[in-house]
């Protein structure tokens, strides 16, 4: 049977990929009264995709951290360093729309150009392949975000080590919305703003069984918490010396440490080694060799040296990858035993 069914979104492929964002609907959605928030207008001299540029951000959908809403906004909270935080997102005529609650919203509305890719140079990028090119052609709204936060993206990360995406979006999803706090503002129902380090720290053990997670990853997280500080310094480094740094907590390794930084620093070279799908894909995009290891995907992915993620990202959107011809990996969960 094997090739007789279209290939099903991965992880890498999600993360590559695009979340649907409504066009902005006349009128919108009616939203509960609250007290306003602070709010700012942004005019990006480029043309802009919600989706594309916050897509990596959202982790499953069900993210409570994350929503994208009929009336074409994107919600975001975050942890931010002056405190908890609700952003909403919106585009119309080429002017962004921020509104944002909380003790950090007035961060969030000074991070949010950068956040929508304006620290970000995609002109730089040259395709060297004809698929790549088109893919580019087609996705002009396509720039990398950089949050400026490495917490919010290490810890999904390291849930999602090794185990199938649903099982990290349900782990994400049961532990934000158990431990976290209430999204600040007009937020949609259920989200949530992710929990303080000290109490992820604090989290039973029988409560990370019960999401799912075993004692590797619960360890990781714990280690990671208790040098908060010292990893959101990274922020102020260069990628590469960011992910070295994470890579001094053991148990965060090199697909970790790019996993967050090409979010948390719009990092255009932090290319992912390590991961399950993304050689295969790289390699049966470039070359057709979809048996493709980490080292294949280097050597095909060096014409691009210095925005390898970029040129990884572009494979993924041009949809050109192998068909399935094995069963989907099994899902498992511990919290059940």
């Amino acid at each position: 049977m094997a090739g007789r069914f279209a290939p099903r979104p991965t992880r890498t492929t999600v993360r590559g990929g695009h979340v649907a964002v409504p066009a902005d609907a006349p009128g919108g959605v009616p939203r509960q009264a609250v007290a306003p928030g602070r709010t700012r207008t942004w005019t990006p001299p480029w043309p802009l995709d919600l989706g594309l540029v916050l897509g990596p951000l959202r982790r499953g959908p069900g993210d409570p951290t994350f929503r994208a809403t009929p009336d074409g906004a994107v919600w975001r909270t975050s942890r931010t360093p002056a405190g908890a935080g609700t952003l909403r997102v919106s585009a119309r005529d080429g002017v962004v729309r921020g509104e944002a609650w909380g003790p950090g919203s007035a961060w969030l509305l000074e991070q949010l150009p950068e956040m929508l890719g304006a620290a970000d140079d995609p002109d730089v990028f040259e395709p060297r392949h004809r698929l790549v090119a088109i893919a580019r052609h087609r996705r002009p709204g396509l720039r990398l975000t950089r949050t400026g936060l490495v917490l919010e993206s290490l810890i999904p990360s390291v849930l999602e080590q090794k185990v199938t995406a649903d099982e990290a979006y349900r782990a994400w999803r049961l532990l934000v919305q158990k431990f976290g706090e209430p999204a600040p503002g007009p937020a949609p129902e259920r989200m949530s703003v992710m929990p303080e380090p000290r109490t992820w720290a604090l989290i039973p053990s029988w409560e990370w069984h019960r999401a799912g997670v075993d004692n590797k990853r619960a360890s990781t997280i714990l280690r990671a918490v208790r040098v908060a500080g010292r990893l959101e310094e990274a922020v102020g480094m260069e990628p590469g010396a960011a992910q070295a740094r994470l890579e001094l907590v053991s148990g965060i390794g090199p697909w970790t440490s790019a996993e967050t930084v090409q979010r948390s620093h719009g990092a255009a070279d932090s290319v992912t080694v390590g991961d399950l799908h993304l050689p295969g894909i790289v390699g049966y995009a470039l070359a057709g060799d979809r048996d493709a290891d980490d080292s294949v995907m280097l050597s095909l992915l060096e014409p691009y040296a210095g925005q390898r993620h970029r040129a990884a990202r572009l494979i993924l959107l041009s949809g050109r990858t192998p068909a399935r011809r094995a069963p989907r990996m099994p899902r498992g969960d511990i919290g059940r035993l």
